[in-house]
């Protein structure tokens, strides 16, 4: 498993768009990836379990992914996350 923290760095959070940019990244990936914050993990290719996360900025998430491109999965999600969604 695989697995690295990111601080939310974009002024509203993951909102439907930042999401939906998420799972759109986490589906070009076969292995299992997961978004957590405070203990609750959720699955990185449901845009529905991302969002009941309530990620606000300055939030620190963490990013795990377990499979054969694990490190590649998280790498992508942590360079998406740091990049503030383009917003």
């Amino acid at each position: 498993m695989v697995e690295k923290k990111v601080v939310i760095k974009n002024d509203t959070g993951i909102h439907a768009r930042p999401a939906s940019l998420i799972v759109q990244k986490a589906n070009e990936f076969t292995s299992d990836i997961t978004l957590g914050k405070d203990g609750q993990d959720v699955n990185a290719k449901s845009i529905m379990g991302i969002m009941s996360l309530g990620v606000s900025k300055s939030t620190e998430v963490t990013i795990k992914a377990e499979g054969a491109d694990a490190a590649a999965a998280v790498d992508a999600l942590v360079d998406l996350i740091e990049s503030g969604f383009g917003e």
